[in-house]
């Protein structure tokens, strides 16, 4: 199998796919990572303690909990890419890489709702 003809190159049919694209969104979620855990950091260090009930105040305001639910998707977004580069890349066995890449998604799906779930019990009082 060669590297495919010149019109399917720049039709992007070649060995990369969506190379470039995968590439631009874990970019992506690393700048909003970046911005979001440095939200959180900030605001955390402006409480005054860190006690369970200070804590799930501040989570109840609007202003905390959507902020902290994009900081949950895009963590677990970018994990899910990079981990995804990872198995793609060092799983040689088909087989074993599909169900690695299924066992990844079901995981990433999981941690997610799993955090979204708690946030939005704190925040609509639970």
């Amino acid at each position: 199998m060669g590297t495919g003809t010149e019109l399917g190159r720049v039709r992007g049919l070649g060995p990369a796919k969506g190379g470039a694209h995968h590439w631009m969104e874990h970019r992506a979620t690393a700048v909003g990572n970046v911005v979001l855990f440095a939200w959180f950091i900030t605001s955390l260090l402006r409480l005054p303690d860190l006690r369970y009930e200070t804590v799930t105040d501040w989570l109840r305001q609007p202003l905390a909990a959507i902020p902290m639910l994009l900081l949950i998707g895009s963590v677990f977004w970018h994990f899910r890419l990079g981990m995804q580069v990872m198995l793609e890349d060092y799983v040689h066995n088909e087989g074993t890489k599909l169900f690695s890449l299924l066992a990844l998604k079901l995981y990433v799906i999981a941690g997610a709702v799993t955090a979204v779930f708690c946030v939005l019990k704190i925040a609509f009082g639970a």
